[in-house]
């Protein structure tokens, strides 16, 4: 601890002796010196001080071969991925927590596309399923209501939500089935 004190004392002393001035010199030469030229951005990017030390990046030589429809260049061209997502279980519980806000908000479209992004991160979000069958519900899309509760019986057939997903699904087929003797030709 005094050893620290004692060299901070000693470069205060030192930073602070007469005839050192902090402004630069009036005449320097235009042309830099070796030690401004180490603090200059390289030309080639990613270059290292050490030409030892540089990844290679190229792709193996048969790779064209085994992946014939792989794009060649820039990974994101000509592809019909469009985003991948990890498996991200608190990223979709955060989604889960979101849509949960919009929905008791009765914005069930913003709701909707928060648990579509839980099921991205998560894709047996039991509650996601769910919630998006009651957004689906709302915005008068029973067909996709339908799908989303059947989703979530069969991922927790005895979960805690089972019961008022069974009661919703009746309710929702009794209904397509009014709906389609109503459009029948007699």
């Amino acid at each position: 601890m005094v050893s620290l004190a004692v060299c901070w004392v000693v470069s205060f002393v030192v930073a602070q002796q007469p005839g050192q001035s902090d402004s630069p010199p009036q005449s320097q030469s235009s042309a830099p010196s070796a030690a401004d030229k180490s603090h200059e951005p390289s030309a080639e990017a990613g270059e290292s001080s050490s030409r030892d030390t540089r990844i290679d990046l190229s792709p193996p030589k048969d790779d064209a071969k085994e992946h014939p429809k792989a794009p060649d260049v820039h990974p994101d061209a000509g592809t019909d991925v469009e985003e991948m997502h990890p498996w991200n279980p608190y990223r979709a519980v955060k989604d889960d927590e979101v849509g949960d806000f919009y929905l008791k908000q009765k914005n069930y479209k913003a709701a909707l596309a928060r648990y579509q992004d839980a099921l991205d991160y998560k894709p047996n979000d039991a509650i996601a399923n769910f919630r998006m069958a009651q957004c689906y519900e709302k915005l008068s899309q029973p067909d996709q209501a339908i799908v989303h509760y059947r989703e979530y019986l069969k991922i927790l057939p005895e979960g805690s939500l089972s019961k008022p997903a069974r009661k919703a699904l009746e309710k929702l087929e009794a209904g397509e089935k009014q709906t389609s003797s109503k459009t029948a030709p007699k």
